[in-house]
């Protein structure tokens, strides 16, 4: 049996500037995680859910296809991962084989709702590695990150797929996003192994380290968000509201250069200044596309956290789920806990989480 794993993750800050290429943002891989398992079958296969047992999808070879035999299914990222893992050996001169594919998460509530801690993005990566170790493939974190990223943005169309980075990276990174239709483009007329051992135009990876003094809080409001139905909006929005977006993206590159430089000077004050830009910076930009980032209760949640000494923000799209803190590890929280408490907030006591068992 091979097992794989691929952690969830939160946004930081950077959020929606972040889908356009070049521009950065800092995320975090937590200690959740999605596991895939794959063990060797005979003529059939079957990729089983333990969240979603009854949507079990079967398939079986023709050829070196998948044929599915149900394709009406909730499986779209997994299946997008393993056809271009497996695309990726048989230009490795792999033999196609047939296997069963288990998945578990614990990016889900136990009642079955999402944290929106990038579950759809820890599934495609963990999918991928687990293919490819089933194939015996190379993989470094670049390659897995460019095959999750393909896999993935096949499937959601949008995004940065910085949730992809955390999740192959792990740790605390800064995350610029590649160029979109420069891949799009690159698909159609070179290789996937060309296109993998290439620089992606504008991506940028890097991990950061944060101070010593530092603590990440998250907090979740038990309300689910659709990133990509969040991020069409604003994509909607900016074409007739050209230059409030231009204005948007340039404070949003400002405010998280300033950030960065918190991490690289290991500067609590100056991160959290630049968390509490950040939220401004969003705000403005829900003002004038009219997308609800900050929803009441995750405003709620961050004024809690900002009366007890801390800076607060929504994390990802916003719309709901989950927003961040970032606070001194020597103050008191246990007040800010009671109030978010009282208000429907929970706290997810979960770790940033570092992956060592790929080579960059």
């Amino acid at each position: 049996m091979i097992e794989a794993k691929a952690p969830g993750k939160l946004y930081i800050a950077g959020e929606y500037a972040v889908v356009e290429p070049g521009y950065p943002s800092i995320i975090v891989a937590l200690n959740q995680f999605v596991r895939v398992s794959i063990k060797e079958s005979s003529s059939y296969g079957k990729i089983v859910s333990q969240q979603y047992q009854e949507d079990s999808v079967f398939w079986r070879r023709q050829g070196d296809q998948m044929i599915l035999d149900n394709r009406d299914n909730t499986f779209n990222y997994i299946i997008s991962a393993i056809s271009l893992a497996e695309e990726y050996a048989q230009q490795l001169g792999k033999k196609m084989a047939v296997y069963d594919l288990f998945v578990n998460s614990e990016l889900d509530s136990p009642s079955g709702r999402k944290y929106g801690l990038g579950s759809s993005a820890a599934v495609t990566v963990a999918t991928i590695k687990a293919v490819c170790q089933f194939y015996e493939l190379p993989m470094t974190k670049a390659i897995l990150f460019k095959l999750a990223a393909i896999a993935h943005l096949s499937v959601q169309g949008n995004g940065s797929l910085g949730d992809i980075a955390a999740s192959v990276y792990g740790g605390w990174i800064e995350y610029r996003s590649f160029d979109r239709e420069w891949l799009q483009a690159a698909r159609n007329t070179a290789n996937l192994k060309t296109i993998l051992e290439q620089p992606w135009p504008l991506l940028k990876i890097r991990q950061l380290t944060p101070p010593d003094n530092l603590k990440l809080m998250i907090g979740w409001t038990g309300s689910p968000a659709s990133t990509s139905h969040l991020v069409d909006k604003v994509a909607y929005q900016k074409s007739t509201n050209e230059m409030n977006y231009q204005d948007f993206l340039d404070a949003s590159k400002q405010c998280l250069e300033k950030l960065i430089s918190g991490f690289e000077t290991q500067s609590l004050s100056l991160i959290q200044a630049g968390i509490k830009e950040n939220r401004t910076i969003l705000n403005n930009l829900a003002s004038f596309t009219k997308v609800a980032i900050e929803t009441p209760i995750l405003k709620k949640m961050c004024d809690i956290a900002v009366a007890h000494n801390a800076s607060a923000k929504t994390s990802g799209a916003g719309g709901g789920d989950c927003g961040i803190v970032i606070i001194s590890n020597k103050e008191d929280v246990s007040t800010l806990l009671t109030e978010w408490k009282s208000s429907g907030i929970t706290e997810l006591p979960m770790k940033v989480h570092e992956i060592n068992d790929i080579k960059a």
